[in-house]
C-alpha cells in the first residue's frame, strides 16, 4: 500500500529539488526516496524508474520556465521582449539548475504531454518576438538563436568557464543586442 502523501507529483517536486540541489546527472532514486523519506523500494508504487523522473522533471522544467517567460514578457516587444526573455530565462536556469538542465532535451515524438507544453513554451517565444515580424520559418530560426545564446551563457558560466576580467553581463547584453540587429535585419 503506498505511503499517505507520498504521490508521483511529490515525488517530481521532491527529484526537482535533489537535481538542482546536486545536478541532474547526480539526481538519483535513492536520494529522492531519503528527501521523501521512504526506502527505494517505495517510489516503485508511484514511478517506473529514473528515465521516467528525468522525463517528468523536463516537463516541469519546460512548465515553470514557460511561465517565467510569459510573465517577463507580457505587454512587450521587440528590443525590450527579447531583453526580458533572455534576462528570465537566465535567471531560471540559475535558480533552477538541476531542472533546468532536464528540460533541454526535445520531446519523443510519441509523448504528447511533453509535446503539448514544449508547444506552449513556442508560442511564448514566438508571440514575444513577433514585433520583429519575422516570417514563421524565421520565427522557429529566431527561438532557436535566442535559447543557444540564452543556454550557452548559462552553461559555460555554471560551468566556470568565463576566466577573463571583463563582464559576463556585459557580454550578455552585446549578445542580445546582436540578436535585435540580426532579428531586424532578417524582417527585411
Amino acid at each position: 500500500m503506498p505511503r499517505a502523501g507520498l504521490t508521483r507529483d511529490r515525488i517530481i517536486t521532491e527529484a526537482a529539488l535533489v537535481a538542482d540541489e546536486a545536478g541532474l546527472e547526480r539526481l538519483t532514486l535513492a536520494a529522492v526516496a531519503q528527501r521523501c523519506g521512504v526506502s527505494l523500494p517505495g517510489l516503485y508504487k508511484h514511478i517506473d524508474n529514473l528515465e521516467a523522473v528525468k522525463r517528468d522533471l523536463a516537463i516541469l522544467s519546460v512548465g515553470e520556465l514557460t511561465i517565467v517567460l510569459a510573465d517577463a514578457t507580457a505587454g512587450l516587444s521587440g528590443r525590450d521582449a527579447l531583453r526580458a526573455i533572455c534576462t528570465a530565462y537566465r535567471e531560471y536556469a540559475r535558480t533552477h539548475p538541476g531542472r533546468y538542465a532536464a528540460g533541454i532535451v526535445a520531446p519523443a515524438t510519441a509523448d504528447d504531454t511533453y509535446i503539448r507544453v514544449a508547444t506552449r513554451a513556442y508560442q511564448v517565444l514566438t508571440a514575444a518576438l513577433r514585433g520583429y515580424h519575422l516570417s514563421d520559418a524565421d520565427l522557429v530560426h529566431a527561438v532557436r538563436m535566442v535559447r543557444t545564446v540564452c543556454h550557452g551563457i548559462v552553461t559555460l558560466e555554471s560551468a566556470g568557464g568565463f576566466g577573463l576580467p571583463e563582464s559576463v553581463d556585459d557580454t550578455f547584453e552585446r549578445l542580445q543586442d546582436s540578436l535585435h540587429t540580426e532579428f531586424r535585419a532578417m524582417a527585411q
